[in-house]
């Protein structure tokens, strides 16, 4: 089987998305997860960019990566300087790396109006600078920037460019779809026909501008690239790099090649995902393919059935092998088989024709009636068949709360405080609680009764709060729908409430998500 490397920049072409920057710390986490991913390339930063790129490669040499190697990223020397006294080549140097990627243009637009020089001092730049840092003992990967764009204006200089490159010594030659304008059969046919007058290894760069970053990589490496850069998520300028998170899986279980160590690291591409998302502080993409919430989502009864009759129905893998798992949403569109499946995942063990199934079916669409949706809030579902089954004891007995919400003239805050009156086990607690709203006190008070019955809701906070009016002609008096997101820091589940009053529907779902943390853990 072919081997594709896999080069990441998520360190640095995907810090220039909007709203995402790492710190120091953060950086070297991220290089080690994409290690234990398997990925051949980690590019850590901008050599002659910022101090804390350049921290970033002092710090990870104290690392120990098993396969992975740092890269730092740099351009070509300036024009008319000698390469031996341009900054930014010397500070790829500093950097220190075994491997180093650099830049240079390939458009004859960007030589002339952006480089403000001409097309053979251009080249010399190019040649130049990979000559030099291959004299130093680098392996040299050379991004032809926009090259796409420039080869459509000028076949004959965007090859001129490449071939000083190749000439030079680079070890690696890269077609850049800067813009992301390229589509994939354009992509194709001239990496199809770089592959056979560059003998240099081709590689491939793209961005999602025309929403085709990961499928013109998949071109390019099926026209003969072997090398393809990209980012966790598709991080990235605009609207962002190529997904390697889609590119990675559709290589290996699509098209048969190898591109990680072993096949056994793909189990972690949903783990890796996360945890670049958590670190840039920002919520997973649901939908995104492989390894979002919703991948393997089925919610259409009919289509619920055929996976539990044979997966391969209605999926397209096994959601395993991406370290993904599947999920059967509760819906109006529900059948007898989603609400199977939910009880076989609580262990609950009885036939699908049954008068238990009937019972939760008919409870399940008269809620639904009322304006609760279990579809997002699967933990208040499995809740709903325990009442239902009469199997669900109460963990503690509601006697009364109340909520006060104070503002004092036209200065400072408003300040909520919240009592609670529960029943544990015959024990009463009263409780008050203060936060930054009613909810939040509420939250507070309810935790401050239970936790020493119960000291394991210590670990759960609120990870979203979702307020849905489900009937605006009504104006203040709506009916709400509220959607909480709770976590443990090991599971995330969701719980709903609903009611006219939005502190009611608060509490409904507050109670849900504190009963099945305990319901988890019992």
């Amino acid at each position: 089987m072919k081997k594709i490397e896999i080069y990441d920049t998520t360190l640095r072409d995907g810090v220039q998305g909007e709203g995402i920057s790492f710190s120091g710390e953060g950086k070297i986490r991220i290089a080690k997860k994409l290690d234990d991913l398997g990925v051949d390339y980690i590019e850590g930063g901008y050599a002659a960019s910022n101090p804390k790129d350049m921290a970033f490669f002092k710090t990870i040499k104290k690392e120990k990566l098993q396969h992975a190697q740092i890269v730092a990223f740099g351009s070509t020397r300036r024009a008319h300087i000698p390469v031996a006294e341009d900054p930014g080549t010397q500070a790829l140097l500093e950097a220190e790396t075994p491997a180093v990627t650099l830049f240079g243009k390939s458009w004859r637009l960007h030589v002339t109006d952006v480089l403000k020089t001409t097309e053979q001092e251009n080249q010399s730049m190019i040649a130049d600078t990979v000559r030099y840092l291959k004299e130093n003992g680098k392996e040299v990967i050379y991004d032809a920037e926009h090259f796409f764009d420039g080869y459509k204006d000028s076949p004959e200089y965007a090859l001129a460019t490449l071939k000083a490159a190749a000439q030079a010594g680079a070890d690696r030659v890269v077609l850049c779809d800067t813009n992301g304008g390229t589509l994939p059969h354009e992509i194709y046919t001239i990496t199809q026909e770089m592959q056979q007058i560059i003998d240099t290894p081709i590689g491939i760069h793209t961005h999602n501008d025309s929403e085709c970053g990961v499928a013109n990589s998949l071109a390019s490496i099926q026209a003969g690239a072997i090398h393809v850069q990209g980012t966790i998520n598709g991080f990235g300028e605009r609207c962002g790099n190529a997904n390697l998170c889609s590119i990675i899986p559709n290589l290996i279980l699509k098209l048969g090649y190898t591109c990680l160590q072993n096949k056994e690291q793909l189990k972690r591409l949903r783990a890796t995902s996360n945890f670049v998302y958590e670190l840039t502080n920002m919520r997973p993409n649901r939908k995104a393919a492989f390894i979002g919430n919703s991948a393997f989502a089925h919610k259409a009864g009919m289509h619920v059935d055929g996976i539990r009759k044979n997966p391969q129905s209605f999926e397209h893998i096994d959601p395993a092998e991406v370290g993904n798992e599947r999920r059967i949403l509760i819906s109006e569109l529900s059948g007898t088989s989603n609400i199977f499946l939910k009880a076989v995942e609580m262990g609950l063990n009885f036939d699908k024709s049954s008068p238990e199934m009937r019972k939760i079916l008919h409870e399940l669409e008269r809620m639904e009636k009322e304006g609760y949706e279990f579809e997002a809030a699967e933990a208040s579902f499995k809740m709903l068949i325990q009442k239902v089954l009469k199997a669900h004891k109460p963990f503690f007995e509601l006697n009364g709360f109340k909520v006060i919400v104070e503002k004092q003239k036209n200065e400072g805050p408003c300040l909520s405080r919240a009592t609670v009156k529960v029943t544990v086990g015959g024990e009463e607690e009263h409780t008050v609680g203060e936060g930054d709203g009613p909810v939040n006190a509420l939250d507070d008070a309810l935790r401050k009764a239970l936790i020493r019955f119960y000291p394991q809701i210590a670990d759960v906070f609120l990870t979203d709060y979702r307020v849905r009016i489900l009937d605006p002609e009504e104006h203040t008096a709506a009916k709400t729908r509220v959607l909480i997101e709770s976590s443990d820091g090991r599971n995330t589940w969701s719980t709903v409430g609903v009611s006219e009053n939005i502190i009611e529907a608060s509490w409904e779902a507050l109670v849900d998500s504190v009963e099945y943390k305990m319901f988890l853990d019992h």
